[in-house]
């Protein structure tokens, strides 16, 4: 498969069509901004003289007027990108992956999905994703709303576990609005900074793009802004200056649990995007430092694994519930902060 960036023009037979790449809608409080500078912060692996090659191309339009790279996007703008060849990730092919299978039958599969595999094409990842592999490994899978094959919901590339997929397009319907109504369960287990002080808790806040950082989704306070998001978590175990969670999703918004855990106070553990890859909790000691350093060498990725996933079948009615255990690299975190934080509490108390 081809692994152009997005903006790089290829040739294609039929010059007189274009294909819409990226979309956007200004927001209502955005200042007056190039439309360069506007396009970097949104689109992954790209750089602003591609951005400006397609607009010098007439690629770029805005509210269907094709614009140069100087224009200013204003609020309610609406920003497309156009090119002369369709998206990569509508051009699938089935790769030979192999899939962790936890169930499959006539009308879904249940996936572990390890960490580090894309769950589907997308900007700077046209291949070695979910997707692919099941492409190769299963026929005719149903298309989703994003004409995505066989997905009911995805989960970050460096999170690690479970997935169901649809087999049918009632199997499709029936589960993507199980998940839609929040009548699913799906529960992570994280690894957080700092020593969570609630036994257990909810926590509330809308959910949207960071206003700066737009790699970043951000909680928002004000109801008219960003989607709806409810985290339920439950403190598993406390490991000194990071602890264990369990957080159940009531809704599943994109970073939900990375972006909640970090709005009270809990960034997780090596969350390179949102900043917990750097020493939040702890000591100044050399010692520390290195054990840290360690962890994060473990543990290359945030610290967060879907665990548990629950959904009602769509032909039996039958209530599954499927778990997962933890992978083998949180695993080894945990346990060197077991050991850290024991030997820690033991030179406290002599």
């Amino acid at each position: 498969m081809q692994n152009n960036i997005d903006l790089e023009q290829d040739e294609f037979d039929d010059d007189d069509v274009l294909f819409e790449h990226h979309r956007f809608e200004v927001a209502k409080g955005q200042q007056a901004l190039r439309i360069d500078k506007f396009l970097m912060n949104l689109i992954e692996n790209t750089t602003r003289n591609k951005i400006q090659k397609a607009a010098d191309s007439g690629n770029i339009f805005v509210n269907d007027v094709a614009v140069k790279s100087n224009y200013k996007v204003r609020p309610s703008d609406v920003v497309r990108v156009m090119l002369e060849h369709p998206p990569y990730e509508h051009l699938l092919k089935g790769e030979n992956i192999p899939l962790d299978i936890i169930y499959e039958d006539d009308q879904l599969i249940v996936v572990n999905k390890p960490a580090g595999m894309v769950v589907h094409p997308g900007h700077g990842n046209y291949s070695g994703t979910l997707v692919n592999a099941l492409a190769y490994h299963f026929d005719n899978l149903p298309m989703n709303s994003s004409e995505r094959p066989g997905l009911v919901h995805r989960i970050d590339k460096d999170t690690s576990g479970l997935l169901v997929v649809a087999k049918t397009e009632l199997a499709m319907d029936y589960l993507t609005k199980q998940f839609a109504e929040k009548t699913s369960e799906r529960e992570y287990v994280a690894m957080v900074w700092g020593n969570v002080l609630e036994d257990e808790g909810t926590i509330v806040g809308n959910i949207d793009r960071h206003p700066v950082n737009r790699m970043q989704m951000a909680v928002f306070t004000d109801p008219d802004k960003g989607k709806h998001a409810v985290t339920h978590y439950k403190v598993l175990e406390r490991l000194g200056y990071v602890t264990l969670v369990s957080c159940r999703l009531e809704t599943g918004r994109t970073h939900q649990i990375r972006v909640h855990m970090k709005h009270i106070g809990h960034t997780l553990f090596n969350d390179e995007r949102y900043g917990g890859d750097m020493i939040l909790k702890g000591t100044t000691f050399t010692k520390y430092k290195q054990f840290i350093d360690n962890c994060f060498k473990t543990l290359p990725r945030q610290a967060l694994h879907a665990k548990t996933l629950g959904f009602e079948h769509p032909i039996t009615k039958e209530f599954m519930r499927f778990d997962t255990d933890i992978p083998q690299d949180m695993k080894d975190c945990i346990e060197k902060w077991r050991t850290y934080s024991k030997s820690h509490t033991s030179e406290e108390e002599n």
